[in-house]
């Protein structure tokens, strides 16, 4: 899910970097496929059977590897302000704003297992800005897990590195029992996002 333009003063990068021409050649909709990858790969967020909600779910990327993990028995419900051109017997996607969903999509469910965000705002080009937006998005999200995920829950998001940061990682620490930051190798070159993991949720 993003807004307005990118600065032509943001950061050079090779769009068609060795990740992108991999996730052509592996089926999958985003490079930002294999950053998930690691994350699960390293801590073991996703498990079979669960129920994801994915936020800024566009273009399918993350979305296609949680449906992976989670098999059959498990779904994904995925958000975002654009279209999602992906259909899965084991997802559902849905055009609408991350943050003033109604819970009816959930299937009769009143609790998730995993919250995961690969959003971000498009970038100004200010540091100062876009950590500033990172931080209210990452608020947002931190109070649908407080509502929406269930005991011993996870979550992972994407932030960018500032001083606001701390602020989030502070939370999350007082949130989950196990938090932890990480940079995938599949984050462009010259880039100030990681991701925060949080895992299981306190009751």
């Amino acid at each position: 899910m993003k807004w307005g333009r990118v600065s032509p003063v943001c950061m050079v990068f090779n769009p068609k970097d060795r990740f992108f021409h991999k996730a052509k050649a592996d089926g999958f909709l985003a490079r930002s496929a294999y950053k998930l990858e690691e994350l699960q790969q390293k801590y073991k967020i996703i498990r079979s059977g669960d129920l994801i909600l994915d936020l800024g779910a566009a273009p399918g990327s993350w979305s296609q590897v949680a449906m992976k993990i989670i098999g059959p028995s498990g779904r994904v419900v995925g958000l975002d302000l654009k279209p999602i051109e992906l259909s899965a017997p084991n997802a559902k996607f849905y055009v609408m704003n991350a943050f003033d969903f109604d819970p009816i999509i959930l299937e009769g469910r009143t609790q998730i297992d995993v919250l995961l965000s690969d959003m971000a705002h498009n970038t100004t080009g200010i540091r100062s800005v876009d950590q500033a937006r990172s931080f209210e998005l990452c608020q947002q999200i931190l109070k649908i897990s407080d509502e929406f995920l269930k005991p011993k829950g996870n979550v992972v998001m994407k932030v960018f590195e500032g001083p606001d940061a701390e602020k989030i990682s502070k939370e999350i620490s007082k949130k989950f029992e196990v938090h932890n930051r990480f940079k995938p190798e599949a984050v462009r070159k010259g880039s100030y996002e990681t991701y925060f993991v949080g895992l299981n949720k306190r009751a």
